[in-house]
C-alpha cells in the first residue's frame, strides 16, 4: 500500500506538470475535447442576410474596383475630322422633271346630205355617195415627274384627211294606180286590150297621146319599135 500511495502520488505529480507546461505554451490539454472553452473559441459564421427590394450595395474592396478610365480608351481629340463636303446630307432629292412632245391622230366623223330623186319610188333611199371619215392629227406637249404624268397640254391641232360628205337619195315618185298597166307610162288603163284613140283598134280601151313603153308593149301601142305608142 505504501507503494502504491507513492506510485499514485508521483503520476499524479505528473499530470499536474504536464497541464501546467501545456498551459504555458498554449497547447490543448490531451483528453480534453468538445468541453465548453472549445466551443467558446470557435468563430461564430453570421447567416446571409435575405435580398431585400433595397438592399444597400455592398462595398467593394479597394484591390477589386475598376480604374476610372481604360488606358487604351482612345482620345476624343484623336478622332479623324469629315470635311463639310463630304458629309451626308438630310435634304431630300430634287424631282427629275422631264418635258416630251407626243403626236395623237383622232377621227373626224363624216357628215350626211339627202337629196330628192323622182326617179326613185317614195320614200326609198338610195347611197349615190359614200362618206368616209377624216383624221386630226393632235400634237401634246406631255410633262412627267419621277417618271408620273403630271401633266398634258395641246400645242398644236391639224386635219390631216379631210371627211368625205355621204349623200343619199330619197325617192319622190308616186306609186301608180292600180288601175294603170305597169309596162306604160303615163297612165295606160288595164284592160283586155287597148288601142290608140283615132285609130282603127276597137278596145274596149283607148289611150290618147303619146305612151312611153317601160316594160313589154303587151298592147302592141309601138307598131315602129321606138320605144314609144301611139305617136
Amino acid at each position: 500500500m505504501i507503494l502504491g500511495s507513492i506510485a499514485l502520488s508521483f503520476l499524479l505529480l505528473c499530470c499536474a506538470g504536464s497541464a501546467i507546461v501545456g498551459a504555458m505554451v498554449g497547447e490543448p490539454t490531451p483528453g480534453r475535447t468538445n468541453t465548453a472553452a472549445d466551443e467558446a473559441q470557435q468563430p461564430i459564421l453570421a447567416a446571409p442576410a435575405e435580398p431585400t427590394d433595397e438592399a444597400p450595395a455592398q462595398a467593394v474592396p479597394p484591390s477589386a474596383a475598376p480604374s476610372a478610365a481604360p488606358s487604351a480608351a482612345p482620345s476624343a481629340a484623336a478622332e479623324p475630322s469629315v470635311p463639310a463636303s463630304q458629309a451626308p446630307s438630310s435634304a431630300a432629292p430634287s424631282p427629275v422633271v422631264h418635258v416630251s412632245t407626243v403626236t395623237e391622230r383622232a377621227a373626224i366623223r363624216y357628215s350626211e346630205r339627202t337629196v330628192k330623186d323622182s326617179s326613185l319610188a317614195q320614200g326609198k333611199r338610195v347611197v349615190r355617195t359614200k362618206g368616209s371619215n377624216g383624221i386630226r392629227t393632235l400634237t401634246y406637249e406631255v410633262t412627267t415627274t419621277d417618271g408620273v404624268q403630271t401633266g398634258k397640254k395641246l400645242v398644236k391641232s391639224t386635219v390631216t384627211k379631210q371627211p368625205v360628205t355621204q349623200v343619199v337619195a330619197i325617192g319622190t315618185k308616186k306609186p301608180q294606180s292600180s288601175k294603170c298597166d305597169p309596162n306604160y307610162t303615163p297612165c295606160v288603163p288595164i284592160a283586155s286590150d287597148v288601142d290608140c284613140a283615132g285609130g282603127s283598134g276597137n278596145g274596149p280601151a283607148y289611150v290618147s297621146g303619146v305612151v312611153k313603153v317601160i316594160g313589154t308593149d303587151i298592147y302592141d301601142l309601138d307598131r315602129d319599135n321606138d320605144g314609144y305608142g301611139c305617136d
